[in-house]
């Protein structure tokens, strides 16, 4: 298993794969790429076009959305899962 950074990991997100950092605590913790066509969100019968944006699998196996902090941003410990 590679380790990356940001940037290189986020190419691997682009191209489908998930990515976690190895000094996460929780344990089976990943993150994906939600491309904008994957979902869509409707109310009242109007829908929206979606963006994509980056979720996180949980620990406790929820998914959420994702927001990197500094130090996701600046750690060298990311791979690969």
């Amino acid at each position: 298993m590679g380790v990356f950074n940001f940037s290189e990991i986020l190419n691997c997100l682009k191209n489908g794969q998930k990515v976690a950092r190895v000094g996460w605590n929780g344990k089976g913790m990943w993150l994906k790429l939600i491309r904008g066509d994957e979902y869509d969100v409707k109310d009242n019968g109007e829908g929206w076009e979606t963006l994509p944006w980056i979720g996180m699998k949980t620990a406790d196996n929820k998914f959420v959305p994702w927001l990197a902090s500094q130090t996701d941003i600046l750690a060298e410990d990311w791979c690969v899962v």
